[in-house]
């Protein structure tokens, strides 16, 4: 009994001192400090949590689209480091990229909880931009697509978010044939440049 009750006291004391690691990891905290994760983890973190922001509609085409780039403007800083040093990082690479993950961490952060989400209206138009931010939102989490990819990509889908608003604006909050035909012509070639990037060999 005595060794049973050992037992029960590590394993809780060994919660205890886990649970704060654990708690950093989530999305709750909007201060974008996290301890105890390698450059590698910390960015699949981020990627993942872009990824839900993507699919919960929390995050616009143009948010993903911004956030996206800044993700591959640190990854290009981080070869670079890498390149001058033998592909190491060196303690002032480690905390000079932590510091820009933390920023990032922040920006995620508020733009998932601003009041901007992604139209997800049961119009066919709609429905479509949903399934293809959903399809992104997959490549990105599974690693099938960079960050660069993943920013060209969200950018396409705002620009034509945009022109539907604009369309929609221009005629009482609908869609013309014509326009309908347009939208769904892009929609199309970005159907393929989507399955094209989540198949072309290069991963994040």
């Amino acid at each position: 009994m005595k060794n049973q009750s050992k037992f029960i006291l590590l394993s809780a004391a060994l919660a205890v001192f886990t649970l704060p690691v654990v708690a950093q990891s989530t999305d709750a905290s909007a201060n974008g400090q996290v301890t105890g994760q390698t450059i590698q983890e910390r960015k699949d973190n981020q990627q993942d949590r872009i990824a839900n922001g993507v699919m919960t509609g929390q995050l616009t085409a143009a948010e993903t689209s911004n956030l996206e780039k800044k993700e591959s403007e640190l990854n290009h800083e981080e070869n670079d480091m890498r390149k001058q040093d033998d592909g190491r990082l060196t303690s002032a690479d480690k905390a000079a990229l932590t510091q820009q993950q933390n920023q990032l961490s922040k920006d995620i952060y508020q733009d998932k909880h601003n009041s901007a989400t992604q139209n997800t209206g049961k119009d066919p138009v709609d429905e479509r931009a949903q399934s293809q931010q959903e399809r992104i939102a997959h490549g990105i989490k599974s690693g099938q697509l960079t960050a660069g990819e993943a920013a060209h990509l969200e950018n396409n889908e705002a620009k034509i978010n945009n022109e539907v608003k604009n369309d929609r604006a221009a005629n009482g909050g609908k869609l013309t044939a014509q326009e309908k035909a347009q939208v769904n012509r892009q929609q199309n070639r970005e159907s393929h440049q989507i399955y094209n990037a989540r198949h072309n060999g290069r991963v994040r």
